[in-house]
């Protein structure tokens, strides 16, 4: 059985093509998300093998949806939409196949040889690694998109992942890993990630630790780990 994932911001979608795919036996459906976050948060824990997704989602698209995911928790995709203009930018993110609504079954079984024969299973790699323009963060019943470089650091706790900005403290489903891979944020501690334009200077400590000032004041930690990487983004 194939694990995937319905993305898709209409309900009467999601259920109609999770009825046509529990119908070829070929799949077990680890969830149905009505937006990009939700999926982002259903990706990293459940790590399905295929997600179908649409492309034209308010607030962010498909397209957006895998610029923000981990290389290493990258699914196949098959798109699936109503607009076939979408057809060729579907191909250049490399999906495994692409449906137009309403879904065919019998367009959906050749859909289903394509997984089998490229091995579900096996998480791709191939899919490009654009550079984040923004960053979705969680609010109270709203999406605020943050640009990366307005970002002083972000930290992670056991609650999550939280930006912080000259406006203030934001969640985000992304995780550091991610951010590291996506943004110019740099990686100076396990739960710490910091912008090298907020640094204002770099206090050298024993033991071949350090700390961070930053232009607001804050102080962030840098561990021994990752000392090498902030040298090597200064040139020091």
């Amino acid at each position: 059985m194939i694990r995937a994932l319905i993305v898709d911001d209409e309900q009467h979608a999601r259920e109609e093509l999770q009825v046509l795919l529990e119908a070829t036996d070929a799949f077990e459906i680890v969830g149905s998300c009505s937006n990009a976050l939700e999926a982002i948060r259903v990706i990293n824990r459940d790590q399905p093998q295929v997600i179908f997704l649409d492309i034209d989602m308010p607030v962010l698209s498909g397209f957006e949806l895998l610029s923000m995911l981990e290389k290493e928790q990258m699914p196949q995709v098959v798109f699936v939409t109503a607009y076939d203009e979408f057809a060729l930018k579907a191909f250049e993110e490399q999906a495994v196949d692409y449906l137009l609504k309403p879904v065919d079954p019998e367009r959906l079984n050749k859909t289903v040889e394509k997984l089998q024969q490229v091995g579900a299973s096996t998480l791709p790699a191939h899919y490009r690694t654009a550079e984040l323009k923004r960053i979705p963060c969680i609010g109270a019943s709203r999406v605020k998109l943050i640009n990366p470089g307005s970002v002083e650091f972000v930290r992670s706790d056991v609650s999550g992942i939280h930006l912080i900005t000259d406006d203030g403290e934001f969640f985000t489903e992304l995780t550091l890993k991610t951010l590291e891979q996506r943004t110019n944020l740099v990686r100076c501690h396990k739960q710490y990630l910091v912008n090298p334009e907020k640094i204002d200077e770099i206090l050298l400590l024993e033991g071949g630790l350090a700390e961070i000032h930053t232009g607001s004041g804050r102080q962030l930690p840098v561990s021994r780990r990752y000392m090498k990487l902030l040298k090597e983004t200064f040139e020091l």
